[in-house]
């Protein structure tokens, strides 16, 4: 039976690099000798989807890719169930899944996944990889029909992670925030990945990449941290 084939990053642009510099190497590591990827750019909300489609297209052609995008296209769905390749840019998490359910494309891309065709995502399409996208730091912007994600993972992401205190602020930490999900989700691990950071599922075996560790959240638990280079085999249990 075919295993999803994943590369899960926290962000697109890492301090002090460029548009997905920080993640060249995995991604062409992970695509391999795909001629061409399919885009979903439905996480942009103040970009324009042809303007979102443009920027990562140069990105990928430089990386020796080519690239379409589902909102090119006369058939979304057919589309994917002809792409070698699946890539789901950031943005807003809400407006990227109501987008989903709205053209079909989340089953459509699901079963594709499910078969083994390589999904990337950075910041919200690593959210949409969950089973749900409540781990996600966005504003719901819109309502879509579900929080009910692609589900090819069985534990929570959430990207762009930090420990970091604004002075003189009293609202809740990032930590705060997860520690209120596990409590009110008790048996689903969070994954608090920050910048830079990826997750790679390879023949079923989960791998962080990065240069930091990342925490993982579980009710009935203290948070922990992973180092990078170290097998999170664990969450798909």
């Amino acid at each position: 039976m075919p295993h999803p084939r994943l590369l899960l990053l926290s962000n697109s642009k890492n301090y002090g690099h460029g548009y997905l510099e920080h993640a060249e190497g995995m991604i062409k590591g992970f695509l391999g000798d795909v001629q061409e990827v399919l885009f979903v750019p439905f996480a942009g909300v103040t970009v324009s989807f042809d303007d979102y489609t443009g920027l990562v297209r140069e990105r990928f052609a430089e990386l020796g890719y080519g690239l379409r995008s589902v909102h090119e296209v006369d058939d979304a769905v057919a589309a994917v169930g002809v792409a070698a390749a699946i890539a789901v840019g950031g943005g807003n998490t809400f407006h990227l899944l109501a987008r989903l359910y709205e053209t079909g494309l989340l089953q459509a891309i699901r079963a594709r996944a499910l078969d083994g065709t390589p999904y990337m995502g950075w910041s919200a399409g690593s959210n949409a990889a969950c089973r749900s996208i409540r781990t996600t730091n966005d504003m719901p912007i819109v309502e879509p029909p579900s929080f009910t994600a692609f589900g090819l993972v069985p534990f929570q992401i959430n990207p762009h992670y930090t420990e970091e205190q604004i002075p003189n602020h009293g609202g809740e930490t990032r930590a705060d925030r997860i520690r209120e999900f596990v409590e009110a989700n008790p048996g689903i691990h969070v994954v608090g990945l920050p910048e830079g950071c990826i997750l790679h599922l390879e023949d079923g075996e989960l791998q962080l990449i990065g240069e930091k560790p990342a925490r993982i959240f579980l009710r009935g638990e203290e948070p922990f941290e992973v180092a990078p280079g170290a097998s999170l085999q664990f969450l798909m249990g």
